[in-house]
């Protein structure tokens, strides 16, 4: 629910199994309580680009247990004198806070978005990590390629087993045929020899 003007979760429905909620960029100011009651299993909270001024409405985060990921980037209360350790202080079950944990070493991209997290376990969408679509497709090229000659290959060495093949059902020996074709193409002294088939 990022960017649509949301001020308040009041009407929020109860997601118990939710983990992951983003709320960035809206006007909440405060009636964070709201999260723990309706969305207790959240691990990672993005509130960033909000109007949170103080430590006082954060400190209803206490109460999600496995929160592990805070965003506030672009709220007020960064400009707080410590804000990093203030609020890791007051919220002892976040590792990171705006992206980088109390070492300021940066978070792993599968603790910022559970897309990609089902990457890393999943595999749902290795089809993004690919590459660009010019490469995978050289890729298919390649492969289309690779199998032809492959299918030429196998069915040139099972040539007495195309014949039986051909014997038994129509499809099959439209497939014979085109194969004949390639083999007269690759070898015209068969040429005659199947013509008399």
């Amino acid at each position: 629910m990022a960017n649509v003007e949301l001020t308040s979760l009041a009407k929020l429905p109860t997601l118990s199994k939710l983990r992951k909620l983003e709320l960035s960029d809206n006007i909440i100011s405060g009636g964070l309580e709201v999260l723990a009651e309706r969305c207790p299993n959240l691990t990672y909270l993005n509130l960033s680009g909000n109007k949170i001024k103080d430590l006082g409405t954060v400190e209803a985060l206490q109460n999600l247990k496995n929160l592990k990921s805070l965003d506030l980037f672009n709220c007020e209360i960064t400009n707080l004198e410590d804000y990093r350790d203030s609020i890791f202080e007051l919220l002892q079950q976040i590792t990171y806070l705006d992206g980088f944990d109390q070492e300021d070493n940066e978070a792993p991209d599968s603790e910022d978005d559970d897309d990609e997290e089902g990457d890393e376990g999943d595999d749902d969408e290795d089809e993004d990590e690919a590459g660009p679509p010019g490469e995978y497709e050289e890729e298919d090229d390649e492969d289309d390629g690779g199998s032809d000659l492959g299918e030429g290959e196998e069915e040139e060495e099972d040539e007495d087993d195309d014949d039986d093949y051909v014997e038994e059902g129509g499809d099959e020996e439209e497939e014979a045929e085109g194969v004949r074709g390639e083999k007269r193409k690759r070898d015209p002294e068969d040429e005659g020899e199947e013509e008399d088939d």
